[in-house]
């Protein structure tokens, strides 16, 4: 069991494609983080009313971006909208331990085991189970967790990996994208609802 405290700072947005895309776009022109955060505080880039929430949307933004390697920013702007949300969600994988913990052990594991759907109750048990080595969980409000989950299912539902009915959608992932993943950390494929053959076939 890793003890490592989880970071669950997600209480806010979801999965942020259009931001993700303006920012990243910005990255690959200047190639420097402080001045693409200049850049956008001082140009509204993102288009929010107050500078405060432009700061609080371009950290998160940013934040997943970091984790992503140039070829997979080159990607994220240059794929479909169906690749462009997969690559963002291996990267909000990345930057939060709790959410691809629970993409491995709950939903691509109930994809496997031929589980149609996943339920509000199924993120509660996660939760209590890991807050029983964590104790960072255990301290959050019970309106926080459910904030938590909620901006946690959306994310899936952006990302097309699960309906408005919270039915498991199977990920179709791009051979492009599949290769790509492959060059770094076989295990990003398993956040996604795929079978391991799948995985498997890429390791």
């Amino acid at each position: 069991m890793n003890s490592e405290a989880y970071t669950m700072s997600f209480t806010t947005g979801g999965l942020f494609l259009k931001e993700s895309l303006l920012v990243a776009d910005l990255f690959l022109k200047l190639r420097d983080w402080k001045a693409v955060k200049e850049h956008v505080l001082k140009e509204n880039t993102l288009q929010t009313r107050k500078q405060s929430s432009t700061l609080k949307i371009y950290q998160q933004v940013s934040h997943r971006l970091m984790l992503l390697d140039d070829d997979e920013l080159t990607f994220l702007i240059q794929g479909t909208a169906g690749d462009q949300a997969h690559i963002l969600w291996v990267a909000i994988c990345r930057n939060y331990r709790f959410i691809s913990e629970f993409a491995v052990e709950v939903l691509h594991e109930r994809f496997v085991t031929k589980k149609k759907h996943i339920k509000n109750e199924d993120y509660d048990l996660f939760f209590a189970d890991k807050a029983e080595w964590h104790p960072e969980l255990e301290r959050i409000k019970l309106s926080t967790r459910q904030k938590l989950r909620q901006v946690l299912f959306r994310m899936m539902r952006e990302a097309d990996l699960i309906s408005s009915k919270k039915q498991i959608t199977p990920a179709l992932l791009s051979n492009e994208l599949l290769t790509l993943l492959s060059q770094n950390d076989y295990r990003d494929l398993k956040v996604f609802p795929v079978f391991d053959s799948a995985v498997k076939g890429r390791t």
